[in-house]
């Protein structure tokens, strides 16, 4: 894998190969030791240009565990302050010796255009409203390690979906990987245009809820939104929130996902982020293995994954 900037970059078949080595690292994290040599003299830049706590720890964390040398980045202590160009800024930083950058960006596209002013591998740790690669594959990772294949199931999608790249990057990957998709969510929060996408919709949660086999609940991004396009908190929750009434309605083995942060009593109530089939935290935790996995495949070997089995055994 040279780069990793949209899911649309995976075909099944590659989907298949991450998880499966996502799989050796969730071993590995097992262990007392949770640090391997896999990337020992690599080093991987963590830029982040928009605020974050999980991805950015989680990438960060992945590294360190593979050996690598993590080189921070604030953008609000750098050179952009005084006027240096993006594009100078990464090519300073490739200029150093850097193998991969890890970047978060409020611009759709960055990502993408930076790969043209670097050779070090580039993965998107989301840009803007656009893509949210590794959350895709988090959330594959998780439902498989729950519902086994996911050819056939119905994945609901609830929410903001105008604002969310977790939404675009979600439906390219559980529809790459067989599921359907319907997004469940007013018309002022779709985008201006769905063409393209493979997926169905609704603004009546209550009438597919009991049909999903995964209800993947967004958070309203008001950081975003430059414009009132809901009339009230209060009345969205009415209708969107997954409550616990809405939640008992589900089949018994449905799961419940979030991509974080949540907003508890907005989008999702405190009793229904509790409830067992809620695998919201094991998201989180299931991020580390799958972005190891990620950094893995862009910039290990086979060499080094011989030895990494070697050393399950």
């Amino acid at each position: 894998m040279r780069h990793l900037l949209d899911v649309g970059d995976l075909d099944r078949v590659e989907i298949d190969r991450l998880l499966d080595l996502t799989d050796r690292f969730v071993e590995v994290g097992r262990r007392s030791i949770r640090t391997v040599p896999a990337l020992r003299g690599r080093s991987v830049a963590s830029m982040f240009f928009e605020d974050s706590t999980r991805t950015r720890v989680s990438f960060e964390t992945a590294a360190r565990r593979l050996s690598a040398e993590v080189v921070g980045f604030a953008a609000g202590a750098s050179s952009l302050n005084k006027g240096e160009s993006l594009r100078d800024t990464v090519q300073t930083i490739s200029a150093m010796g850097i193998d991969a950058i890890v970047i978060r960006h409020r611009s759709p596209g960055v990502p993408h255009t930076i790969r043209r002013w670097t050779d070090a591998v580039v993965i998107n740790a989301g840009d803007g409203a656009h893509q949210h690669p590794t959350q895709s594959l988090i959330d594959l990772y998780t439902a498989r390690s729950h519902l086994g294949a996911l050819d056939g199931l119905h994945v609901g999608i609830v929410g903001d979906i105008r604002h969310s790249r977790v939404a675009r990057s979600g439906v390219d990957g559980f529809t790459r990987m067989g599921a359907s998709v319907t997004l469940i969510s007013p018309a002022t929060l779709l985008p201006p245009s769905l063409h393209g996408w493979p997926v169905r919709v609704t603004s009546d949660l209550d009438g597919v809820i009991g049909d999903l086999d995964i209800c993947y609940v967004l958070r309203i991004q008001a950081e975003r939104m430059h414009e009132s396009l809901i009339p009230t908190l209060r009345e969205y929750t009415d209708r969107f929130a997954l409550n616990a009434e809405r939640a008992a309605r589900m089949r018994d083995d449905a799961l419940i996902m979030h991509a974080g942060p949540m907003i508890r009593g907005i989008e999702i109530t405190p009793e229904v982020a509790d409830l067992p089939n809620a695998v919201i935290t094991q998201q989180v935790a299931n991020g580390v293995a799958v972005r190891q996995a990620v950094l893995f495949a862009a910039l290990g070997s086979d060499t080094q994954l011989d030895a990494l089995e070697r050393t399950a055994t």
